[in-house]
């Protein structure tokens, strides 16, 4: 009897995985482009055009800002601009008026107009938190890169970064590189495989790599071809040495240092890259937190689709999932329905808003 019972709950289980997986592509089926928005952006780009030339001025790509300026490329030359005062003067929350992969119109080197942008990859200022960090501007995809050990897997910096792309209108890839050091039947390779399971399973690819061996580089070239990526993660996970190997480029690359286990920011600014095989990437310097910017308690269960569909079977409609007794959520998560690494960033973002 107890055989039947088992393989009842295994049934009722990869059920629920089918489910929601359907769930989630369908919930996220409105961030993906549309004929309508490419004609957008085709019509938007238009408007530049005719605006720069009324202006006298050129239409390019932001590649880089440094202390130097920011760099834009028009054609096949690079020119290095300035802001323009009444640009500055424009009303707005962001703390940075430019991202690498803007499109901008400027002339004699200052930079008059920004267009609208179909994406953004933004945070929460770290200081303050009341302004937008702009990151990346312009994007398909956002690479969330993570490593194998060293520095150590933070989950709940993985699902920030996947909300911050599903706000911004891009397409989340998680990336774990260095699998060269992973050695069967530890307790981090089982929770490395606990780790991408959970994640495929609500949709998101994850590509399993590494930087050193070269194991894994085809497939993440295969998914950045043609399209605008940004690699994001934590310092010291690779982000440099992976740009590295599909390039051919010496960015510079950092250690981990030992006794924290924490990676050293080695790229201290971002930079827009193009692609051999086509496409753009951009490499940002690396973090330790990640503030979602705008994020309202309302709308985290529409990012954890797998407890929004768990919720409503609480017992107490005000339930906090905490404490309570029938909480649907926490015996979902004990029988291992629920994600605990998922379970705990949901908290932890209900938490941080209601602070």
């Amino acid at each position: 009897m107890s055989k039947f019972i088992e393989d009842d709950e295994e049934f009722t289980r990869k059920e629920r995985k089918e489910a929601r997986k359907i769930v989630t592509k369908r919930d996220r089926s409105k961030y993906k482009k549309t004929d309508s928005q490419q004609r957008e952006r085709l019509e938007k780009e238009t408007t530049a055009k005719k605006i720069a030339k009324k202006e006298n001025g050129l239409r390019g790509r932001v590649l880089a800002i440094t202390l130097d300026g920011i760099s834009v490329q028009h054609e096949d030359k690079v020119y290095v601009c300035s802001i323009r005062g009444t640009l500055k003067q424009e009303t707005t929350r962001a703390k940075n008026l430019v991202a690498v992969g803007d499109f901008v119109l400027f002339e004699e080197s200052s930079i008059f107009h920004v267009e609208q942008r179909h994406s953004v990859l933004s945070r929460q200022e770290h200081l303050r938190r009341r302004q937008m960090q702009l990151i990346a501007a312009n994007i398909d995809q956002v690479l969330i890169t993570i490593s194998v050990g060293t520095p150590a897997l933070k989950p709940h910096l993985v699902d920030r970064y996947i909300i911050a792309t599903y706000k911004g209108n891009m397409e989340p890839i998680i990336v774990v590189n260095k699998i060269d050091l992973l050695q069967d039947g530890t307790e981090e390779s089982v929770l490395f495989d606990h780790f991408i399971e959970t994640y495929e399973t609500l949709g998101i690819p994850v590509i399993a790599l590494s930087a050193e061996t070269g194991e894994g580089i085809e497939r993440l070239k295969e998914q950045m071809q043609d399209k605008a990526s940004v690699f994001s993660g934590q310092s010291g996970v690779g982000k440099s040495s992976l740009i590295n190997k599909m390039t051919g480029l010496d960015l510079s690359v950092g250690e981990v240092i030992q006794r924290t286990r924490k990676g050293m920011h080695t790229t201290t600014s971002t930079h827009l890259i193009p692609l051999s095989f086509g496409g753009w990437c951009i490499d940002t310097p690396g973090i330790r937190s990640f503030g979602v910017w705008d994020l309202k308690k309302e709308d985290i269960e529409s990012y954890f689709p797998e407890i929004l569909e768990c919720k409503a079977a609480c017992k107490f409609a005000n339930c906090t999932h905490s404490h309570e007794p029938g909480c649907a959520l926490a015996e979902a998560v004990e029988k291992g329905e629920i994600s605990n690494m998922r379970f705990e960033s949901y908290l932890k973002l209900l938490e941080e808003i209601k602070d």
